[in-house]
């Protein structure tokens, strides 16, 4: 096997953990190394630190999988692999049958994605040393989940970085388009040959579950209370009764409004829908997207409470907050008991300012949520694109606070790995400051635990969840 001796003068991060070694970290190559081949990887002590592939046209020349001398990637060692990714994802997910299966690095395979949609498995190969070894990696699959069928989604631009065409297309047995699966006792129906990515984002699936708190307990606002009533037979319970007196009916009374924006397939909206709201709004701006989360919805009968919207986040979002701005500015200009000569504007010798209310709104819009669910790709996708993010994440969460009723809750994310958590955090801090709201984090989160994080390898790190209180300064 070939080796490569390491620069004396290069950072240890191999040593703490981390899996990726690039080329101005080589000092030497003995050997002639097979492109997409094994390598041992020495210090420049000659003191052997692992095993990884190697791809002298990428800069990442050698992506390391193991610290113990390995012979060959073949078959055993991915069913090996393969059988601990599964022995984790059944300890920490229980009996779901959908979830990231093997998560690259994290799981000790750098430049393999698979994801298990019940029966059939979608895989991404990313790499040179990964391509290499597709018959092998379908091999050991087979043999450890017995799947009906195995799909490949090698449509991503990361390959090109390493000198591979981007492909997709049946490897194994049969694949419909459309899979239907479950994620916390909700159906969806994933696309895998369309669907963004490998069809759907498993990596948070924990998060969506952490919005339940956040949907009931709202009723009282609306001046519903629970009451003993008693009934013909003479006994007593307790109902929902509105400010009237009149019992309610509607079986979601005390539940939230929830806005999802970037909805994707739907699944903050389903969630939103299963722990108890009362009417979500579902926003993409991709029609096929919508439709998609229509699909989801009707699914898991909860049609009746959600409404669809295709439209541009940003755009929406302002529309709604010029629209209150413009209600607001029509209340201030009411009719009232004082004379226009004695008004305000009239004591510091300025006109006063007449609007015509009975003109309907420019702006339209003006509607408000007590929750807003901020859900966005990643808009910083390199290093250089951070202040062009920064502006767009401190954009749709200014206006999206702007939108929750007093005292209801923020859910907003970012899976930009760029984008560190302390500047989202710092982001998201000036919006408050600019929207003059106090935001109260209550909840912190990354991505599930099918998406598990090696320590000292930060690309890993790269979703950031956040829930806040709202309230007004």
């Amino acid at each position: 096997m070939a080796s490569v001796i390491l620069q004396r003068s290069r950072k240890k991060r191999l040593e703490a953990g981390h899996p990726w070694i690039y080329g101005n970290e080589v000092e030497t190559v003995e050997g002639s190394p097979e492109e997409g081949g094994l390598v041992d990887v020495f210090s420049h002590q000659r003191k052997y630190l692992a095993t990884g592939y190697y791809n002298p046209a990428s800069q990442i020349r050698i992506r390391v999988v193991s610290h113990k001398p390995l012979a060959a990637m073949d078959t055993a060692f991915f069913t090996e692999r393969f059988a601990r990714c599964l022995k984790h994802r059944e300890r920490f997910l229980g009996g779901e049958s959908a979830y990231r299966l093997v998560y690259g690095e994290a799981d000790f395979l750098p430049g393999l994605i698979v994801d298990r949609f019940g029966g059939v498995l979608v895989v991404q190969l990313l790499t040179l040393g990964m391509d290499k070894r597709r018959a092998e990696i379908v091999e050991a699959l087979v043999k450890v989940l017995k799947p009906m069928g195995i799909y490949e989604r090698s449509d991503v631009g990361v390959r090109e970085l390493e000198g591979l065409e981007q492909r997709t297309g049946v490897l194994y047995g049969e694949c419909p388009r459309h899979v239907t699966v479950t994620e916390n006792g909700l159906k969806l129906i994933v696309d895998i040959e369309q669907g963004q990515k490998t069809g759907y984002f498993f990596d948070q699936r924990e998060n969506r579950a952490s919005i339940a708190p956040l949907m009931t307990g709202w009723g009282a606002r609306s001046g519903i209370t629970l009451q003993e009533v008693a009934g013909e037979d003479g006994l007593t319970r307790r109902v929902p009764v509105n400010k009237s007196g009149k019992e309610v009916t509607f079986p979601y009374w005390d539940g939230a409004t929830v806005l999802e924006c970037f909805s994707h397939t739907g699944s903050f909206t389903l969630n939103a829908c299963k722990y108890g709201a009362k009417k979500v709004t579902c926003l993409d701006v991709s029609a096929h997207a919508i439709e998609s989360a229509k699909a989801n919805v009707e699914l898991n009968g909860f049609g009746d409470r959600v409404e669809f919207v295709v439209d541009d986040a940003f755009q929406y979002l302002r529309s709604q907050v010029k629209g209150l701005e413009e209600r607001a500015q029509r209340a201030a200009a009411k009719p009232s008991a004082v004379s226009p000569e004695k008004s305000p504007a009239a004591k510091e010798g300025k006109a006063a300012v007449k609007t015509d209310t009975s003109k309907p709104m420019t702006a339209g819009g003006g509607r408000t949520w007590d929750v807003v669910i901020l859900d966005p790709p990643a808009f910083a996708k390199t290093k250089s694109a951070v202040k062009g993010a920064c502006r767009g994440y401190k954009d749709i969460n200014l206006h999206g606070m702007k939108l929750v009723n007093e005292g209801g809750y923020l859910v907003t994310a970012s899976c930009s790995y760029h984008m560190r958590p302390e500047l989202f955090l710092e982001t998201i801090a000036e919006a408050a400051e600019d929207a003059g709201k106090v935001l109260r984090l209550i909840e912190w989160r990354a991505a599930g635990k099918d998406h598990p994080q090696i320590l000292g390898v930060d690309e890993g790190h790269y979703l950031k969840f956040a829930i806040f209180e709202v309230t007004s300064k």
